[in-house]
């Protein structure tokens, strides 16, 4: 009976940056993806969509950038590094991540495709992960897991029983344009750079459309993705030292106040999508848009056209809008997997019944390295959980942890700043 050194569950950048990082080691690794291939985010490929990280947050330059599996040497292997080099831009076209994510998959031999895990349990020492997919149900064995499925779409409850062709979460926005194109009416709601994306891509169509379009937002005003330099700082191995130590209460205290760190708009397109008003505005005469800031969807009825319920919060007031499409940028949020049910009391959870990693990101009870996580640990490593420009540090972390050293340098401190009171 094979027993690995670990197996990875989901394939996202994130176990895919660890496959990548562990692919030269001495590991016996495996990892399932329900998916027939890496598929980061597709609904939100919109034509001419950047980054908002630089190209630097690849899968593995930020721990080893000699590796093979670099976003440079994907564009020296397509022939397109003397291009990229005369664009002079940092942030690559999303459409072009997701095609270097794929090529990379493509040059590892232990990623299996097609199948979805419905089962982990604790067997002889070991944790058995059942799988569906080609040829029927299999059971690997491994010492280790490393959780990597992501976080589903989040919908609000006041939306959750509506059925409609026209209603759709941004997760399935490219795949439903063209029905929400039809509509003589679309409203987004949301805060975020999706949200921003959709107005922005709607908004370029009104013309031909022939639609009403309308911008819902819980925010006050569309704020701008904070990126200044010395914000930026935050994302780093010593701000996670410290976000890490705080009691739960003040992290997630801080967690809310932090949202403009990784939720904002890019100041670009905010500004563009107000360059696009003014010229529609003269072209026009008059748009056919609203935007409504402080206003959150309480209610939501209705199979044609949608009767949403919002209320002002500043004003407290409440009003209707009618709307026959509807997009919900209500981003995303983590959830246990169902498959980890038989293991859950091998597991740490906190007092709120979210899972509760180690700093070195690791959740089972017996504090042995059995399993770790991905993006799963906003409640005890900060916005961080999510930035691609620190899953390297995250990885090399893990690595270290399963291997009893380091493979990979792991900064201490690369910052300025100092966050916390001098240590006597």
């Amino acid at each position: 009976m094979t027993v690995r050194d670990f197996i990875g569950i989901g394939l996202g950048p994130f176990n895919l940056g660890l496959a990548a990082l562990t692919a030269p080691l001495d590991l016996d690794g495996l990892f399932l993806e329900r998916k027939p291939d890496v598929d980061w985010h597709p609904g939100m490929l919109i034509e001419g969509t950047t980054m908002q990280v630089p190209f630097m947050a690849d899968l593995v330059t930020l721990a080893d950038p000699t590796s093979t599996y670099s976003f440079l040497n994907y564009l020296k292997d397509t022939g397109r590094i003397y291009p990229f080099y005369i664009r002079e831009s940092f942030f690559q076209l999303r459409a072009e991540f997701q095609d270097y994510l794929r090529w990379a998959a493509r040059r590892m031999a232990n990623l299996e495709f097609e199948r979805e895990v419905t089962a982990v349990a604790w067997e002889d020492g070991a944790y058995a992960v059942t799988s569906e997919g080609p040829g029927g149900t299999r059971t690997d064995r491994a010492k280790r897991l490393v959780l990597g499925t992501g976080t589903p779409p989040w919908v609000p409850p006041a939306c959750r029983e509506l059925e409609s062709e026209t209603v759709c979460h941004a997760s399935s926005y490219l795949e439903n344009r063209d029905k929400l194109k039809g509509c003589r009416s679309i409203t987004v709601v949301g805060s975020g750079q999706s949200a921003a994306e959709i107005y922005r891509d709607l908004l370029g169509g009104i013309e031909e459309g022939g639609y009403e379009l309308n911008w819902v937002t819980r925010s006050p005003r569309f704020f701008p993705l904070e990126y200044t330099k010395l914000t930026l700082e935050m994302t780093s191995p010593e701000y996670v030292d410290y976000f890490h130590a705080l009691p739960a209460a003040k992290r997630d205290e801080l967690n809310q106040a932090h949202k403009g760190l990784y939720k904002g708009i890019n100041a670009e397109l905010i500004n563009d999508i107000f360059d696009v008003l003014y010229e529609k505005q003269f072209t026009m005469g008059s748009v056919p848009t609203r935007l409504f800031t402080n206003c959150t969807v309480e209610k939501a009825a209705g199979c044609g056209s949608v009767r949403l319920g919002v209320r002002q919060h500043e004003q407290d007031r409440s009003f209707e809008l009618v709307t026959e499409g509807l997009v919900l940028a209500t981003g995303y949020s983590y959830r246990v997997p169902a498959f980890l049910d038989q293991v859950r009391d091998r597991l740490r959870f906190d007092a709120t019944g979210r899972l509760e990693p180690r700093r070195d990101y690791s959740v089972d009870k017996a504090g042995e390295g059995e399993v770790f996580v991905q993006n799963a640990e906003l409640a005890t490593h900060g916005f961080t959980a999510p930035d691609l420009g620190m899953a390297a540090h995250r990885n090399s972390w893990i690595i270290r942890s399963m291997t009893g050293r380091e493979v990979y340098p792991i900064e201490q401190r690369i910052g300025f700043q100092e966050f916390g009171a001098p240590t006597p």
